[in-house]
C-alpha cells in the first residue's frame, strides 16, 4: 500500500431542509455573489428561489449568469467570470448539477485573473487566487461538490479536458435530496452510471489496497442495489439520499488512499463522444465502459473477475461484462452509439479517433493505444 495524504476541506451539509444555513454561510464571505444556474430546471425544481430567497435575507445581493450547458463549454465560463470581475463579487454560488459546479470552480480562479481559463486547463498558467465557492447541488452523478477537480469543453479545439486545483474545493456544499425529485428519469439514470463509472476508475487504478478496495465495493453495491429501485420509484426521497450520498462518496477522494492512481481511461473515451455528438456525460460512460472491459479482459482478467465476483457472483470476465450491461440497461442507459440514434459513417469513426488522439485518451494504469482507439470506435457502435 502506497503512502498517502488525506486532505478534503469542504463542509459538506446533507439532509431535508439544509439550506436554512445558506444565508449564514454565504454571510461569512460577503455581500455580492455572483449566482450560476443551467438552463432553468433549478426554477423548476424550487432550488432557485429557496436559495435566492436564503441570500436574500442575509443581505446578499446577487448577479446572475444562467444557461450552462449540461456539458459545459469554457466561453461560458469565461463570459461568467467577466461578470464577475466587473462586478467585482466576493464569492460565487452554483445551484445545480455537475456542469454548473465545474464552471463555477474554474469561474472562482479566474474572476481574480484578466485571461481565459483555459489557460489553467492547458497548463499554461496557474491560479494565483480563488473566490470563495459555495455549491448548492440539484443532481446526484459527478461527486463534485465534494472535490477540487472541474471538467470543461473547447468546442472550437474540440477538446473536453479535466482540470484540479485546491483553490476550487468549495468551501460549503448543501446537499438536499429533494431537489433531486424532479430530475427526469433518463437524468437519473446517467447520474447513477456516472458514479458507478467513478468508483471503477478507482477500482482499475495501480495499487494494492484493501480497505480502499472494500470502500469502493460498498459504494458500487449501494449504487446497484438502490439505483434499481429508484427508477422504478423516482420521487422516493430515500432513494433520492442513498444515490446522491453515494455519488459524493464515489469522487470525494475516498476511494483513493494508498493506491498509485485511479485509471480515468474510460472518462477520457466519453469525454470524446460529447463533444462529436454532444451526448450527456453519464450515457458516453455506460456507451465506453463496456467497451473498455472487452478490450481488457484479456490483460487484466483477474481484476476484472474480483470485481464480477464481488458484485455479480460470476467468476468469468464474460459473466462481469455481461453484469455491467445488464446494470446500465436496466437503467435505460444506452450501451452503445446506435441506441442513442448515432450511426457513424467511417469519416465519422475516423474522426472518432482522431478526437482521441487530440485528446490524448490513455489510462494512467492502463495504457491505450492509437490501435486500442480505433478498436474502442469499434465497439461502441
Amino acid at each position: 500500500m502506497e503512502n498517502f495524504t488525506i486532505y478534503n476541506p469542504v463542509k459538506l451539509h446533507f439532509g431535508s431542509g439544509v439550506l436554512s444555513g445558506l444565508g449564514k454561510a454565504a454571510g461569512a464571505f460577503g455581500k455580492k455573489a455572483l449566482l450560476v444556474y443551467g438552463k432553468g430546471s433549478v426554477k423548476a425544481n424550487g432550488a432557485y428561489s429557496e436559495c435566492t430567497a436564503a441570500l436574500g435575507q442575509a443581505g446578499i445581493n446577487l448577479f446572475e449568469y444562467g444557461g450552462i450547458k449540461p456539458n459545459p463549454v469554457i466561453e461560458d465560463v469565461d463570459q461568467a467570470a467577466a461578470l464577475g470581475r466587473e462586478k467585482e463579487v466576493d464569492m460565487v454560488i452554483a445551484v445545480g448539477g455537475g456542469s454548473v459546479i465545474d464552471s463555477a470552480k474554474l469561474l472562482s480562479v479566474a474572476i481574480p485573473a484578466t485571461h481565459s481559463a483555459w489557460d489553467f486547463v492547458e497548463g499554461v498558467r496557474k491560479p494565483a487566487a480563488g473566490l470563495p465557492l459555495i455549491a448548492i447541488l440539484t443532481l446526484a452523478a459527478t461527486g463534485t461538490e465534494m472535490n477540487h477537480y472541474a471538467v470543461i469543453q473547447h468546442d472550437a479545439l474540440k477538446k473536453k479536458s479535466g482540470y484540479g486545483h485546491r483553490l476550487m474545493f468549495p468551501r460549503h456544499s448543501f446537499l438536499d435530496p429533494g431537489f433531486t425529485r424532479s430530475v427526469p428519469a433518463h437524468h437519473t439514470a446517467y447520474g447513477i452510471t456516472d458514479l458507478v463509472a467513478h468508483s471503477l476508475e478507482a477500482w482499475f487504478g495501480e495499487g494494492e489496497a484493501s480497505l480502499t478496495d472494500r470502500f469502493i465495493l460498498a459504494i458500487l453495491q449501494e449504487a446497484m442495489q438502490y439505483g434499481p429501485m429508484l427508477m422504478k420509484d423516482l420521487e422516493n426521497p430515500g432513494l433520492r439520499a442513498r444515490i446522491m450520498y453515494a455519488a459524493t462518496c464515489a469522487l470525494n477522494g475516498m476511494t483513493t488512499p494508498g493506491k498509485k492512481s485511479q485509471d480515468w481511461g474510460v472518462h477520457g473515451v466519453g469525454h470524446c463522444l460529447s463533444v462529436l455528438w454532444d451526448i450527456p456525460h453519464g450515457a458516453s460512460l455506460s456507451i465506453a465502459y463496456p467497451a473498455w472491459l472487452e478490450l481488457q479482459k484479456d490483460r487484466i482478467p483477474d481484476r476484472i473477475t474480483e470485481l464480477g465476483q464481488s458484485l455479480f457472483g460470476t467468476s468469468t470476465t464474460a459473466g462481469t461484462i455481461a453484469g455491467f450491461k445488464d446494470f446500465f440497461a436496466g437503467l435505460n442507459s444506452p450501451l452503445s452509439l446506435g441506441q442513442m440514434g448515432i450511426h457513424p459513417t467511417i469519416k465519422e469513426k475516423d474522426e472518432l479517433v482522431k478526437v482521441m488522439g487530440t485528446n490524448e485518451v490513455d489510462g494512467l494504469a492502463h495504457r491505450l493505444s492509437g490501435k486500442d482507439h480505433r478498436a474502442l470506435a469499434e465497439m461502441m457502435l
